[in-house]
């Protein structure tokens, strides 16, 4: 029956695009729904079941003590992989077979165990996530942070789309929630909201002193606070600002005297780090070679 399942689940070799959920009736309760279709219908269809068959699948019940013996030791090692991967790695687990378990345990009526599974192996990895930052050095803990907010959000990616059904026919249906978001607030409630009010000091301070922390890095760790929790802005308005956009009302006249007095400070602070504006004597050089070309040009379309 297990073959039969995975020849019926959609390929995709790239692991980029996952199978739509099937068109299936609305479940008459919040989790378990899968084994009640399983009886007629597109149940059948997506079973590749009929007649007999049937009822051979009912009877093939998967366990609760199965579950916590084959089938999330499965889930557990697959998502320990994604947590602890670095962005961008390649990770060798099967995703149709993980797949396929999930959506056996949800004809099984598993849901609700599954969930609280996940969560709770979610929320001790972000436990230990904090813990390290919380040991970590005030020059490493930006960088750390950035790594833990991107490694975080890149396991996601792989992460809610293998727990497609659990979050159809039990987050959603039972609980009126969406898994991506639940997780997203995992990380914000462990990790974060644990740090921030020492992580917005060094952004600031970093701020302050070009070149510091790289762009990118700062432009990651606002844009992905600012997702988190949008009131955070309000910690460091000018700071948000800077990456996202319509955070500060318009500028009104009045204000642009302290704008120009603020560029000539940076200005000053990127003189004494070593910036200069450059070689003005070979600015000069190609402004009169621009100039001379462009008379040499007016010339020849004169003489024509």
């Amino acid at each position: 029956m297990e073959e039969e399942d995975e020849e019926n689940m959609e390929q995709d070799p790239n692991h980029n695009h996952w199978p739509e959920l099937p068109n299936l009736p609305a479940a008459s309760s919040g989790y378990g729904t899968c084994t009640k279709r399983c009886d007629s219908g597109p149940g059948k269809a997506l079973l590749g079941l009929t007649g007999n068959s049937t009822s051979k699948f009912l009877m093939n019940v998967i366990t609760l003590e199965d579950y916590r013996t084959t089938y999330w030791p499965k889930l557990d090692s697959a998502i320990e992989q994604l947590l602890t991967q670095s962005p961008g790695d390649y990770i060798p687990i099967s995703y149709e077979q993980i797949y396929s378990c999930v959506y056996k345990c949800v004809c099984q009526q598993h849901s609700e165990q599954m969930y609280s599974d996940l969560i709770h192996k979610i929320t001790s990895h972000l436990e230990s996530v904090s813990q390290e930052l919380q040991a970590s050095s005030p020059a490493d803990y930006i960088e750390k942070f950035n790594l833990a907010l991107a490694q975080y959000m890149g396991a996601l990616h792989s992460i809610v789309p293998l727990f497609i059904y659990m979050n159809k026919f039990y987050i959603e249906t039972k609980l009126n929630r969406d898994l991506k978001d639940d997780l997203i607030q995992l990380f914000t409630d462990h990790v974060a909201e644990k740090h921030i009010y020492s992580l917005m000091p060094l952004l600031l301070e970093a701020q302050s002193t070009p070149f510091q922390v790289t762009p990118s890095t700062m432009a990651s760790i606002v844009k992905g606070l600012y997702t988190l929790r949008s009131e955070w802005v309000q910690l460091a308005p000018t700071l948000f600002s800077k990456f996202i956009p319509n955070i500060l009302p318009p500028a009104v006249e009045a204000e642009l005297q302290d704008y120009a007095a603020q560029d000539q400070k940076l200005q000053q602070e990127l003189a004494q780090n070593g910036f200069t504006r450059g070689d003005q004597s070979r600015k000069r050089a190609g402004d009169e070679l621009t100039y001379n070309g462009s008379s040499s040009c007016a010339g020849t379309q004169s003489y024509r």
